[in-house]
């Protein structure tokens, strides 16, 4: 209970505050209103508007993508990223257990099952040797080159990293262990806009990425989120799926696919692009935020969650990791009682009802860190 006390004392010491602390709040310190505002004055206010196209040119100019494609939200982008990269119906998609559920919600969308793999110590994200492993085990390649389960002969189609709390996974070990298999590489990089690999921003590394501007992200559009993708093709194809496939025409309503309607609406985009002028600053403040925190978790024999050795995280979220499940219960019960927004990590998704069926490998690793990560306060307003 001490250490709890301290930590709650450095928290409001850091935000200035007694009043409630949310997990994760955005700022907005630069031109938003005046952008939203010259969208309503514009009256194009839905998907057709020039903020849209802008956002997406400077979305792809900040991470070194080829093409950008913004969508209405962060699901909506990985849905779009899967069928980009082949995943269809009855396929698996490889994926690990401890993550956000859209990320298995968007491979049912697809009509695919997830298989879940186990995370490593240091990202937090997928394992490669777990993957190996797994491949080694459970798959075979075809006399196509397809990867198929042994068992049931289903195609595994994807496999599909996230970049937990804008840790970056090690791209290099997964990509070599995807190559092996013949397996497209996609990232969900929805909490890492602003985070690199070894100098390359995340999302950029796969066949496509993806980033979301949910209202808690580093930044936001309100909602919305964005494919990346380095191949025209793939970037002409996804344009295509996310208006619904519609043909152009001077007049007629043609659409000759299956489409979705996920283009992101220009008031959204305005939002988007006044944050992302601030996106370098907000970095900035939030990792100087986690070196606030990795000295108080010393101070106090506290395990913090440092960035991977090979990467610069943008720190999305700050995580303590603690000495059990009860030490965990503990810190949550007290901080959230004490006006201190805290939370657990995720669930493992292979626990969720709808993907209690799913195939999945060793989670020791995984359920450990269920037992024993906290997320702290986060706000890039710590510094306002």
């Amino acid at each position: 209970m001490r250490e709890t006390n301290q930590l709650i004392e450095f928290i409001r010491d850091i935000f200035h505050t007694h009043d409630f602390i949310p997990l994760h709040e955005p700022s907005f310190s630069g031109h938003e209103k005046a952008y939203v505002l010259d969208t309503i004055e514009s009256t194009f206010v839905s998907s057709v508007g020039a903020y849209v196209g802008q956002f997406e040119e400077q979305l792809s100019t900040y991470t070194g993508s080829d093409f950008t494609i913004a969508t209405m939200n962060g699901t909506a982008a990985l849905h779009t990223a899967l069928l980009l990269a082949g995943v269809r119906q009855n396929d698996i998609v490889i994926t690990q257990a401890l993550t956000f559920v859209a990320t298995c919600n968007a491979i049912h969308y697809c009509g695919a099952e997830p298989a879940f793999i186990d995370v490593a110590r240091e990202s937090l994200g997928m394992c490669p040797e777990a993957l190996s492993q797994f491949l080694e085990e459970y798959a075979i390649l075809d006399d196509h080159g397809d990867c198929l389960l042994k068992e049931t002969r289903q195609k595994i189609s994807a496999c599909l990293p996230m970049h937990t709390f804008g840790h970056p996974v090690d791209l290099d070990e997964l990509e070599s262990v995807c190559q092996r298999w013949h397996l497209p590489l996609v990232e969900d990089a929805a909490e890492s806009l602003g985070s690199l690999y070894k100098g390359q921003h995340t999302g950029t590394r796969g066949l496509v990425g993806v980033l979301s501007f949910n209202g808690n992200k580093i930044m936001t559009t309100g909602g919305g989120g964005a494919v990346l993708t380095q191949r025209e093709e793939l970037f002409n194809q996804g344009k295509h799926l996310t208006t619904t496939a519609k043909v152009p025409h001077p007049f007629e309503y043609v659409h000759d696919q299956v489409g979705y309607n996920y283009r992101l609406p220009n008031l959204n985009a305005a939002l988007g692009v006044a944050q992302l002028e601030q996106l370098d600053e907000f970095i900035i403040k939030k990792r100087h935020l986690a070196s606030a925190y990795a000295a108080f978790c010393e101070s106090e024999g506290i395990e913090f969650l440092q960035e991977p050795h090979y990467a610069r995280s943008n720190y999305w979220l700050n995580a303590m990791i603690c000495s059990s499940m009860d030490e965990r219960n503990q810190v949550l019960e007290v901080t959230n009682k004490q006006g201190v927004m805290t939370r657990p990590i995720w669930k493992l998704a292979c626990d969720l009802q709808p993907y209690s069926q799913a195939l999945r490998g060793d989670l020791s690793m995984s359920r450990w860190l269920e037992r024993r990560v906290v997320n702290l306060p986060s706000s890039a307003t710590a510094y306002e």
